[in-house]
């Protein structure tokens, strides 16, 4: 079994915990160590954190990070009031190239996937995607990833795999499960004009750094969509990393981040979620805790609204448009929105006659404008 790969975590990193309050999460979650050996992974484990040191595709230099200072700010923190598990299974080692990382990636994931556990790879460089995304190739349904990056990690190169161009290696991939790929944060000055015609060609979304500061909760229906969500850390301003003169002085703040993790975390949908280029200082140690501390938040804060079913709990709303007509659903139980697609506006006939996409209130009004929601015009298209 994948799960046999695993290092334990160093014990001598306990040392600062053992002298808290047994409520900390270095008391409370299953850890993997030499001394208790592996964690038993009953029904109540819905999340399980690994890190992974393989950085040998990163586009830039990238030293190694410390596992072990980010978990010793992360064992320092308070659950909140969760009523799910959560375990550390320690270090996967790197193989002895890229692609036997990405295998083992894979296998640890679908074995994990298999068992309804969330897995959160802490670690590596952001082409260790293509092995999350690997790790969906027998499930029989078209997979969504989100990445939160200043970037869109396209290249010309398609048989280059590296943290610059690994969507370019996804996207080629046959045969291809990708529905939707959407980047939150990217900065125009980083994007180069092909980049941003390729992804209005393929009908894929994106939010833009100055939008997302200005109201993070537009990303909320895009992570509802979501399988995979993917972070990239070189998307953080320098002041909240810790990079100061070597990092950007643009960029996603520590507050967002945050809510970002969290959106993420909430999405019923959403099963594999990775944490990619990591700076190596104190100040992200602490950040990268709360980042972690606030997905797990949002896995327990989960509504169970995925798959949809708009026979209970929910308003339909019907709204007649110069060109055709709308239709809304509105959860009594969380208050958000999903608009209806119906099959004529795909061009797949094999997908269900109707199904359902995440949108916002705002959306909604739009509609009421006579104003087309953009999301929904790119998925009928993608369709």
């Amino acid at each position: 079994m994948s799960l046999e790969f695993f290092e334990p975590v160093d014990e001598a990193i306990f040392g600062v915990s053992s002298l808290l309050p047994k409520q900390v999460l270095g008391k409370r979650i299953k850890i993997h160590t030499k001394r208790l050996g592996f964690p038993e992974l009953q029904d109540a484990v819905r999340i399980v954190l690994f890190s992974v040191d393989e950085n040998r595709n990163g586009f830039f230099s990238s030293n190694s990070y410390d596992i072990d200072e980010f978990r010793k700010q992360f064992y320092l923190l308070y659950p909140g009031n969760w009523s799910l598990e959560v375990a550390d299974l320690g270090n996967l080692p790197r193989g002895k190239t890229p692609e036997d990382s990405y295998f083992a990636i894979k296998e640890v994931c679908i074995d994990l996937r298999k068992m309804n556990i969330i897995p959160v790879i802490i670690g590596g460089t952001q082409d260790l995607t293509v092995a999350a995304y690997r790790s969906f190739e027998n499930n029989n349904h078209w997979v969504n990833i989100v990445s939160v990056d200043n970037r869109f990690d396209f290249s010309k190169d398609e048989d280059l795999i590296s943290g610059k161009s690994y969507m370019s290696k996804i996207i080629m991939e046959t045969p291809s499960y990708l529905f939707n790929y959407t980047n939150i944060g990217y900065q125009s000055y980083l994007i180069a004009q092909e980049e941003l015609d390729l992804m209005e060609k393929l009908f894929f979304e994106s939010i833009r750094l100055g939008s997302i500061l200005d109201d993070n909760r537009i990303s909320e229906p895009v992570f509802r969509e979501a399988d995979i969500a993917s972070f990239d850390m070189k998307c953080l301003r320098s002041s909240s990393d810790g990079t100061y003169a070597n990092g950007s002085p643009n960029g996603i703040d520590s507050r967002t981040i945050c809510a970002l993790s969290r959106y993420a975390g909430i999405s019923d949908r959403l099963s594999l979620a990775g944490f990619f280029d990591l700076p190596n200082n104190m100040l992200f140690h602490k950040l990268l805790a709360q980042i972690i501390w606030y997905f797990i938040e949002g896995v327990n804060c989960r509504f169970s609204e995925y798959p949809v079913n708009t026979s209970q709990k929910f308003k339909r709303y019907i709204v007649p448009m110069s060109d055709r007509e709308m239709i809304f659903f509105q959860s009594e139980i969380s208050d958000r929105w999903w608009i209806e697609l119906k099959n004529e506006n795909y061009l797949d006939n094999n997908l269900k006659s109707n199904t359902l996409l995440s949108c916002t209130h705002q959306d909604y009004l739009d509609a009421c404008n006579d104003i087309l929601p953009d999301r929904w015009w790119k998925a009928t298209k993608r369709g």
